[in-house]
């Protein structure tokens, strides 16, 4: 008797209960062309945040910036 692969016994169980909500209509939603709006360009809605980060620039010494960047790799990330 052939030796049964459990991920495949567990592939076979999920195959077939997707089909048989593909046959119930519970995966695959049809809609018409009045329910697809067309996308707009920009970001999508709700992806802005409330108070959006700021460009700035800073200007060190250089021996300011060679202390800091002696601290190895990662010194200019916050921790």
């Amino acid at each position: 008797m052939p030796k049964i692969d459990k991920e495949m016994v567990q592939f076979e169980k999920d195959l077939l209960q997707s089909i048989g909500e593909m046959k119930r209509g519970e995966h695959a939603a049809v809609h018409t062309a009045e329910q697809i709006v067309p996308r707009k360009r920009g970001r999508p809605l709700g992806t802005i945040k409330e108070t959006p980060k700021v460009s700035t620039t800073i200007r060190f010494d250089a021996d300011l910036l060679e202390a800091l960047k002696s601290g190895g790799r990662g010194w200019q990330t916050p921790e």
